[in-house]
C-alpha cells in the first residue's frame, strides 16, 4: 500500500506542476499535498544543500501568510499537521504523526523553542498547546523534521523541532544609527478580527540597538463554510503580546556581542469550557494564560581564530495557566498550572581541517531545570538535567558530507507532594549519522540513521513504574535533491527535495488508556515528504509541498491497529507571478486525501487561497496585502482537528515602515 501511495504522490506532483488548473478543478479527494517551497523569487527556498529535512520560513513569508497563530506559519511545511490551527485555544502542532492530539497539547515527541527557550511541552489534560504567542513577534521559523537534526536542541525528539527567532532592531534600522519602525494593521472578515502591531527600533550607535514590539490581536467567534460558529462557547480572543530586545556589540573588531530578549503573551477567557478541544463537558472556567520567555545570549567569534565561535545562553520560560471554576464539577476546573524552565547552555563551533577533510564541529553542554507546580491530575516537582552533545559536519571535497552526532543526557526528577514525591535518576546516550553525496549537475543523494530516548518526565510521577522506563525511537531516512538553473529554458530555476522516512517508537509510556490492554506500547510510521520550486525569468513561480504517510500501533494486548494520530496525505501547490518589486499575485490550492483507516473517516477536500502583495514605489516603505482564505467557503474538518475549519475569510493588511 505504501508503494502504491508513493506512486500516487509522484504522479500527483507531475500533474500539479504541468497541469495545475485541471488538477485543482478536479478536486479528487484522492490526492493531497501540502506546500510552499521556493527557489529564486519563489515563496520559500528549498534546503537542498543539507541531508537534514529542514524548512525555513523567513520574514517575507511570515508577512505573506497573514497567519493568526504561530501554528499557521508552518502548516505549509511537509510533515506538519495542525490540530485546530486557526485558533490559539485548543490548538497544536503535529509533526510526522507525533505531537498534539485530542487529549494533550503535546506527547513530548516534538520540541518547540523561542530564542532558545523551550516552550509548550507540558501534558495538561484537555487544555491543548501552551504555545501562546503571536506571529508578529518573529523574524524566522525553522522546522527540523525527524530526529537526525535534533541533537543540538534536546532529547526524545521523534517528530521534529520548531525553532522561532524574534525580530532584531537591525531588521529595521539596517544597522545604521537612528530610529526606525513599522506599523501594521490587519483585518479579517471571519470573526471580525483586528490586529495592530507597532515596532520601534533605535540604534544610538553602531554597536548598540534596541527594539520594542507591541501587538494586540482581537477575534470574535469564527464560522465554518455553512455559517455555523466553530467554537461559540470559547469566547472572543483579545490577546496582547510584546517583545523587548537589545543587542550590544563590542571587543576587538566587534567580535563579541550581548543580546537580551523578553517576550510576553496573555490570553484571558471568561466562562469558557475547560475542555478547549470541545470533546467533553467538564464544566466552565475563567481561564487566564500568561506565557513569558527571556534569553540572555553572549557570543564571542574572534577574527582570525576559526576554532572559536562561542555562545553562552541563559534561557528562561515561564508558562502559567489559571482556572477559576464557573460551574461545579470536576476538580480539573480549579487546577492552576505553572511550569518554569531555565536552561544554561555553552556551545561552540570550530572550523578546522584534517588532511583532505574540512570539519565544522559543533559542541555544547546544557544545564536544564524545570519546576512544575503541583495540581490536580498534573503532579508537581523538579527535573534537573545535564546534557552534552557533539555534531561534526565533515566535508570531503565537493562531493561527500558526513555528519555524525552524539548526545548524552542525565535526568534527576523529584516530586514535590505525596504520593508523587519520589526521586528518580535516568540517563541516555543517543546519536545519529547522516551522509550526503553531491553529483555534478545539481543532483545529490543522502541518507541518515538516528536513535533517541525520551527520558521519564514529571507527568509520569503518578506511576513509579513509568519513571524507570525511557521511550526509545529510531528513524531511517533516504532522500534525493536537485538544484539547478536553466533547466527547461534560459533563466529558469528548479529545486526539489524528497525524503522517505521510517520511524519506530517502542517502550512507549505516553499513550496509556483507561481501557485495559488498549494502551499503545509501540508505533511504526513511514512516509514520503516532497518539496519543490520552479521559477521563470519573467517572475512566474510554482511551489509544491506534499506528504504521504501511514503508521500502525502495537497495543498492550498484542493487537496491531492503525495509529490514531496518522495525518491525512496532503498536497499544497502555489502558483504565482511577481511583477518586479511592487506586485506579487499567487493562488494556493490545499488538498487532503480522504482518510479511511481503522474505522476513522476524515473526508478529503480541496480549498483555495488567494494572496496579493503590493508595495507601491511612490509610497516608500508602504505595503498592502490582500488575501482570501477558503475562497469557495467550503465546510471541512481537517484530519486530527476536533472542530471544523474556518469558512471564507477576507484579510487586509496595511503596513508602513518608517
Amino acid at each position: 500500500m505504501v508503494a502504491r501511495r508513493l506512486d500516487m504522490v509522484r504522479t500527483g506532483a507531475v500533474c500539479f506542476v504541468c497541469g495545475w488548473t485541471g488538477a485543482v478543478q478536479a478536486q479528487t479527494q484522492e490526492d493531497d499535498f501540502l506546500g510552499t517551497i521556493f527557489l529564486g523569487e519563489s515563496k520559500r527556498e528549498v534546503q537542498t544543500d543539507t541531508a537534514t529535512p529542514q524548512t525555513i520560513v523567513d520574514q517575507d513569508e511570515i508577512e505573506d501568510r497573514q497567519a493568526g497563530t504561530v501554528a499557521e506559519l508552518i502548516d505549509t511545511v511537509p510533515g506538519v499537521t495542525l490540530v485546530n490551527g486557526a485558533t490559539a485555544a485548543g490548538s497544536g502542532i503535529n509533526l510526522r504523526g507525533f505531537g498534539a492530539n485530542g487529549t494533550f497539547g503535546t506527547d513530548q515527541k516534538i520540541l518547540i523553542q523561542i530564542d532558545g527557550a523551550t516552550k509548550g511541552s507540558e501534558e495538561l489534560y484537555r487544555i491543548g498547546t501552551q504555545l501562546f504567542t503571536d506571529p508578529f513577534l518573529y523574524r524566522e521559523v525553522e522546522v527540523l523534521r525527524g530526529t537526525v537534526g535534533s541533537f543540538e536542541y534536546g532529547s526524545g525528539v521523534v517528530g521534529g523541532v520548531v525553532r522561532l527567532e524574534t525580530k532584531d532592531a537591525a531588521d529595521f534600522t539596517g544597522g545604521e544609527v537612528g530610529f526606525a519602525g513599522r506599523q501594521t494593521l490587519e483585518f479579517s472578515s471571519n470573526g471580525e478580527g483586528i490586529t495592530s502591531s507597532t515596532i520601534l527600533a533605535w540604534q544610538p550607535s553602531e554597536n548598540l540597538e534596541f527594539l520594542a514590539n507591541y501587538t494586540r490581536r482581537t477575534l470574535d467567534t469564527q464560522d465554518d463554510g455553512d455559517g455555523n460558529p466553530i467554537n461559540p462557547a470559547a469566547g472572543d480572543l483579545d490577546d496582547p503580546s510584546w517583545l523587548l530586545k537589545a543587542r550590544y556589540t563590542f571587543g576587538n573588531n566587534r567580535d563579541q556581542s550581548l543580546t537580551f530578549s523578553l517576550t510576553d503573551t496573555q490570553s484571558d477567557q471568561r466562562d469558557v469550557p475547560y475542555d478547549s478541544f470541545g470533546l467533553a463537558d467538564f464544566g466552565n472556567v475563567d481561564r487566564f494564560i500568561q506565557n513569558r520567555t527571556a534569553t540572555l545570549r553572549y557570543n564571542y567569534n574572534p577574527v582570525g581564530n576559526d576554532l572559536i565561535d562561542l555562545t553562552v545562553e541563559l534561557a528562561y520560560a515561564d508558562e502559567e495557566v489559571t482556572n477559576d471554576p464557573i460551574t461545579p464539577g470536576s476538580p480539573l476546573l480549579d487546577a492552576d498550572h505553572r511550569y518554569e524552565t531555565t536552561t544554561l547552555r555553552f556551545r561552540n563551533t570550530a572550523l578546522f581541517q584534517t588532511g583532505a577533510i574540512e570539519h565544522s564541529l559543533r559542541t555544547g553542554i546544557e544545564f536544564i531545570r524545570r519546576d512544575r507546580l503541583d495540581a490536580f491530575a498534573a503532579p508537581g516537582g523538579t527535573d534537573n538535567r545535564v546534557a552534552v552533545y557533539a555534531v561534526n559536519e565533515m566535508a570531503l571535497g565537493q562531493a561527500w558530507t558526513i555528519t555524525p552526532a552524539i548526545r548524552f543526557e542525565t535526568s534527576d526528577i523529584e516530586g514535590s507532594t505525596a504520593p508523587n514525591d519520589g526521586e528518580f535518576d535516568n540517563s541516555a546516550l543517543m546519536g545519529g549519522l547522516s551522509v550526503r553525496y553531491a553529483f555534478q549537475g545539481g543532483w545529490a543523494v543522502f541518507g541518515s540513521a538516528a536513535y533517541t530516548e525520551n527520558l521519564p518526565i514529571i507527568d509520569d510521577l503518578g506511576n513509579p513504574d513509568l519513571m524507570e522506563q525511557s521511550e526509545k525511537a529510531r528513524t531511517l531516512e533516504l532522500g534525493v535533491s536537485y538544484d539547478a538553473l536553466d533547466v527547461f529554458t534560459g533563466g529558469d530555476s528548479l529545486a526539489l527535495k524528497a525524503v522517505a522516512y521510517d520511524t519506530r517508537l517502542w517502550d512507549a509510556t505516553s499513550y496509556g488508556s483507561m481501557s485495559p490492554g488498549t494502551g499503545v506500547i509501540e508505533v511504526d510510521r513511514r512516509g514520503l515528504e516532497l518539496e519543490a520550486a520552479y521559477t521563470l525569468e519573467n517572475g512566474v513561480y510554482m511551489d509544491l509541498n506534499a506528504t504521504i504517510s501511514t503508521g500502525e500501533a502495537l497495543r498492550e494486548d498484542g493487537t496491531t491497529v492503525d495509529w490514531s494520530e496518522n495525518p491525512a496525505d496532503s498536497l499544497r501547490a502555489t502558483f504565482g507571478r511577481r511583477f518586479g518589486e511592487e506586485l506579487d499575485l499567487s493562488w494556493e490550492a490545499v488538498a487532503n486525501r480522504r482518510y479511511d483507516e481503522g474505522g476513522t473517516v476524515s473526508p478529503g477536500f480541496v480549498v483555495h487561497n488567494l494572496r496579493t502583495t503590493w508595495k507601491p514605489a511612490v509610497l516608500d516603505g508602504a505595503e498592502v496585502r490582500f488575501g482570501v482564505e477558503n475562497l469557495f467557503d467550503k465546510t471541512y474538518t481537517p484530519r486530527l482537528s476536533t472542530r471544523p475549519a474556518a469558512g471564507r475569510n477576507f484579510k487586509l493588511t496595511l503596513a508602513k515602515s518608517f
